[in-house]
């Protein structure tokens, strides 16, 4: 426990031994960033002041290292944000947390051409829809969900930027008008038999229906890529997996129509972005 008064670097000792205990993966890291909302500060200046953690801000750094290590909520939902390309997106349980290597959706949706009509399928809190809108402006971006819940939080983030993204609450494409040239998503393709595997972080407290999708982890991305192979305008669709699905995927995708098929690796090899262009 941190005393009523103390300094910041027995206060992120006490905490990293704290989460180091607990399993936390980022120990140092998760603790710097909780003393620094918790002092109302930027990260930057835990590493440049000899800073003290007195006052009200003892009882909000000991009650965000207690959610971190003994419920393992996650880092985002506690200071209720996530960076994501130039936006820091407010995040909640409503929606997956936007990981790193969801970016190479952004940069697919980059290389369009001028003006190209985006769909981006399964927004969540709206990280691609958005970061697309704020980095092309010439863009026409939707971001769809079949929660409304995750899309009153993109719905949300787009207001604060001022983005112009347009929401479309849709399972899929279902009932989504044909006028769309690329279909972006992040759907869920975690197997059902890898629930047991999954960091308690991922289990306990991200959204089910955004992460798990049948016994081979394919079964949305089955119908998303058959549902935008009959849409006639879209020239490329861009859909993230797993480890491993980026084969099958590929063949679903060349089965729909689109018949020059690549991968995307993200920063640790795997294949992780498949995107399918028509000719």
């Amino acid at each position: 426990m941190i005393s009523a008064s103390t300094s910041m670097r027995d206060a992120l000792d006490g905490a990293v031994t704290a989460l180091s205990a607990a399993g936390c993966e980022t120990p140092r890291l998760d603790a710097e960033l909780l003393l620094a909302h918790a002092l109302g500060v930027g990260r930057e200046r835990l590493l440049t002041c000899n800073l003290t953690v007195a006052g009200p801000a003892v009882r909000v750094f000991q009650d965000y290292v207690r959610r971190r290590s003994v419920g393992r909520e996650p880092v985002a939902y506690i200071l209720a944000r996530r960076h994501f390309r130039r936006l820091e997106l407010a995040v909640d349980r409503r929606a997956l947390i936007p990981r790193p290597e969801t970016e190479l959706l952004v940069e697919v949706g980059l290389a369009l051409p001028q003006g190209a009509s985006v769909l981006d399928v399964g927004t969540g809190s709206g990280a691609v829809a958005l970061a697309l809108a704020d980095e092309r402006a010439d863009l026409s971006v939707t971001g769809s969900d079949s929660s409304a819940a995750a899309l009153d939080l993109a719905r949300a983030n787009g207001e604060r930027f001022g983005l112009d993204v347009r929401w479309a609450h849709a399972d899929l494409l279902d009932g989504v008008p044909d006028e769309f040239d690329a279909v972006l998503s992040n759907p869920p393709y975690v197997r059902e038999d890898d629930r047991a595997s999954l960091a308690p972080e991922i289990l306990r407290y991200e959204p089910p229906s955004a992460l798990f999708a049948g016994e081979d982890g394919l079964a949305v991305v089955r119908r998303l890529t058959a549902e935008a192979g009959e849409r006639a305008r879209v020239r490329l669709l861009a859909v993230e997996v797993g480890q491993g699905q980026a084969g099958i995927v590929g063949k679903l995708m060349r089965e729909a129509g689109f018949a020059s098929v690549r991968a995307e690796r993200d920063l640790a090899g795997i294949e992780r972005v498949v995107v399918g262009e028509r000719r």
